[in-house]
């Protein structure tokens, strides 16, 4: 079944806080999804499809529902890690499309920075319950020693330099100088990156994406629904998953699932990478970036480095404008699952209320791609594409 045309993003939230002392978790969940409905002009007795991932308090979706007093016909916790909220997207288009629901509420919600978690340093070990860690943890994985992995292997295998991840940062930190949410607004440039102090060999501290707190929410609607509202049409047109695994051992460090949640995306909404006019990607950090761009088809394997690099990622500048709200390098990074961001920035584009220095001439497609868990080890990835009718 293909969900193309069959569901639309109707509201869209992104909370303002990047450091909630004085807010609890379920506060940030139910504050963003009031921002979400009223940016839709629905109420909350409209909501019968709710979609959490593994952030929301306690039982998940059945505390959340619970404390949003809502009454549903259908749920989804669907657990992903970063890629969890653009996943969850392609599930609300297929329920609603099955007749399941017709008004689907996503929300994320953490708060890292108030609890002063070392989110990329510390040892992580994902619950003792998981079977890979009595194998991994002995040796001290960190999130972001997992991603430096891959970023030494590119490099070894194709060049790539830590010039050009730099300009990744550089390319956001133009974006979200106009953001005045953002936790980093400073124009940074490639010199001031590369000269950051070095956090795990190749990354540098500016490698790295932000710590922040905060949440979001969207809203996915029929197409009934969507037109009943006076809201820009913002079609769902394809939508892509893919795991990748440890294979046993026998793993290539150079490519993500992008791969194949991509391929699946592009396939069922019948476009291509070249016909995007904007992309929100999921920038944990510089070398995500790279590697996602390369396995969504934006270039050939190899090649990123030079895709990237010159200013190509700026809007207005370059051709692939990317992540014009500063993303998780610059903007906001909450409870370790960017994705969710990803779409509202893609839906802020599309409806021509991205901030003007960064709006996209004639955005009529754009494509938001996450990945949870970790390049470096098992991770899966979720691809949408969405697009202005």
């Amino acid at each position: 079944m293909s969900i193309n045309g069959k569901a639309y993003v109707a509201g869209v939230y992104e909370h303002p806080t990047r450091r909630a002392v004085d807010k609890s978790l379920a506060q940030l969940h139910a504050e963003s999804a009031l921002g979400a409905l009223a940016d839709a002009g629905l109420g909350k007795d409209d909501i019968d499809g709710y979609f959490c991932a593994g952030d929301a308090p306690g039982l998940g979706a059945l505390s959340m529902a619970d404390y949003l007093g809502l009454r549903l016909r259908h749920i989804d916790t669907t657990e992903c890690g970063g890629s969890s909220y653009i996943l969850h997207v392609g599930h609300a288009a297929e329920a609603i499309a099955l007749g399941k629901c017709s008004v689907a509420l996503i929300t994320l919600a953490g708060r890292p920075r108030a609890e002063g978690m070392a989110t990329g340093t510390a040892p992580r070990n994902y619950g003792s319950t998981s079977p890979d860690v009595a194998f991994e943890f002995p040796f001290g994985p960190t999130v972001v020693n997992m991603y430096a992995m891959c970023a030494n292997r590119h490099m070894y295998e194709y060049g790539t330099t830590s010039e050009q991840l730099a300009w990744i940062k550089v390319a956001a930190s133009h974006h979200a100088q106009h953001n005045p949410d953002a936790v980093l607004k400073n124009v940074v440039t490639v010199e001031e990156v590369v000269n950051s102090p070095m956090i795990s060999d190749p990354l540098h501290r500016l490698d790295c994406c932000v710590i922040s707190d905060g949440g979001g929410a969207i809203i996915v609607t029929s197409p009934e629904v969507a037109r009943s509202l006076d809201r820009p049409l913002v079609r769902v047109r394809g939508a892509g998953e893919a795991p990748k695994h440890q294979m046993g051992g026998t793993i290539d460090l150079t490519y993500s699932g992008a791969r194949w949640s991509g391929a699946t995306a592009f396939e069922e909404a019948g476009v291509k990478p070249a016909d995007m006019k904007y992309v929100s990607i999921y920038d944990s950090f510089t070398i995500t970036v790279l590697m996602q761009l390369e396995d969504l088809g934006f270039c050939e394997k190899g090649q990123g480095g030079r895709l990237v690099s010159d200013g190509n990622l700026i809007s207005g500048v370059g051709a692939l404008p990317f992540n014009t709200d500063g993303g998780g390098l610059c903007n906001n990074h909450p409870a370790n699952r960017g994705g969710l961001t990803k779409v509202v920035e893609a839906v802020r584009q599309l409806r021509g209320e991205a901030h003007p220095a960064v709006q996209v001439a004639n955005c009529d497609l754009a494509l938001a791609h996450g990945t949870g868990g970790s390049l470096g080890t098992r991770h899966g990835a979720a691809t949408v594409i969405l697009e202005r009718e």
